[in-house]
């Protein structure tokens, strides 16, 4: 990272003891749809997001079952995992986010629940973002409230798809700020702000974390934010990652990058998905101030290179402030969790 760049999160380095979730055959769950017993995370368990709670790290995973031969072909359910370190995880017996015989089952069924991100509301409880993945109709972000982390309540599409027309849709993370040490939901203007989107970046703003309006320009088209950039590390998509944060400085989004096969970085792997960050303004959330060219983040380690995509992946969805420093969770290889930790030297926001 470029001693010049003050503004960037980090930079990180990754503990010895990886990856921190790996698959299991142990944990068996009765699937209320096939009403028949599943190894619902002996494949894969990858792309995590996290928050802090009751002075633990939480960690909600995407897992997916025996049942499948391809990427995108499992039934994918969120896992949760706790931690009193940041490091040593605990998964808990059942996931907390599955396909269910309900009102949504036609949107997750097969393909399931997937990708994760989590905040914290400003008002107490957590709001936890996820794609709706059925494999016929194009996946749209979901979303799912607890007060607990414990109980959780599925309210479906975050955008009215008669309204806003978006099509296949992913990806989203509500802009957070720093308070008493841990990271809770920001309101700028008085509003909620997340930034969302897989192919490039894009702004929705909400008053309650549910339900969600996306930010248009002059033609009425969904603004675009940031997009892919020709001959670096994100040339072929600019994908949102773990909810970004609110500091003096401004608005630091966390992204995923995948590099182009054709016009890509020839440093990193064809396909390879690394990490970058942008800056946005603190008081106008679709003005980028700032962008780094190189990654912070990219596929270096063995298991984040071995898996279900060879390509190599980090795929950043977690980011917590526990203990006075960052713990980042990624998915590696779609198929196990890592994570990056970082000294906290960034200003909050002052109120």
């Amino acid at each position: 990272m470029p001693a010049v760049v003050t503004w960037a999160i980090g930079p990180f380095t990754r503990p010895l003891d990886q990856p921190v979730i790996q698959p299991t055959g142990s944990l068996v769950f009765d699937c209320p749809v096939t009403r028949q017993p599943v190894r619902w995370a002996e494949n894969h368990t990858f792309n995590p997001a996290a928050v802090v709670h009751a002075g633990k790290v939480h960690v909600f995973f995407r897992a997916e079952d025996g049942r499948g031969d391809d990427i995108g072909m499992y039934c994918s359910r969120i896992g949760h995992a706790v931690s009193a370190d940041g490091l040593t995880m605990k998964i808990q017996p059942s996931p907390v986010l599955f396909p269910a015989d309900d009102e949504w089952k036609a949107a997750e069924w097969p393909g399931g629940c997937e990708d994760p991100r989590i905040v914290e509301s400003d008002a107490g409880g957590f709001a936890l973002y996820y794609t709706m993945y059925n494999r016929r109709s194009p996946v749209c972000i979901g979303v799912a409230t607890s007060p607990d982390l414990q109980t959780w309540i599925k309210h479906g599409p975050i955008f009215d798809s008669a309204r806003d027309n978006l099509g296949w849709h992913k990806a989203a993370g509500v802009v957070q700020k720093i308070q008493d040490g841990r990271l809770i939901a920001a309101r700028i203007h008085g509003r909620y702000w997340m930034y969302w989107g897989e192919d490039a970046v894009h702004l929705a703003t909400s008053t309650d974390l549910v339900k969600w309006t996306p930010v248009r320009g002059p033609d009425r088209q969904v603004l675009t934010l940031i997009a892919p950039r020709r001959g670096r590390f994100d040339s072929a998509l600019t994908e949102v990652g773990p909810p970004p944060v609110l500091t003096n400085a401004g608005i630091v989004l966390l992204y995923n990058g995948k590099n182009h096969a054709e016009h890509g970085d020839p440093f990193i792997a064809p396909g390879a998905y690394a990490a970058g960050q942008v800056l946005f303004d603190k008081d106008d959330p679709t003005k980028v101030l700032d962008r780094l060219d190189q990654p912070f983040l990219k596929p270096e380690a063995a298991f984040e290179k071995t898996g279900q995509y060879q390509a190599g992946t980090v795929f950043i969805e977690g980011l917590v402030l526990f203990k006075g420093r960052w713990h980042l969770y990624y998915g590696a290889a779609d198929t196990v969790v890592g994570v990056a930790v970082a000294a906290n030297k960034t200003e909050a926001v002052d109120d």
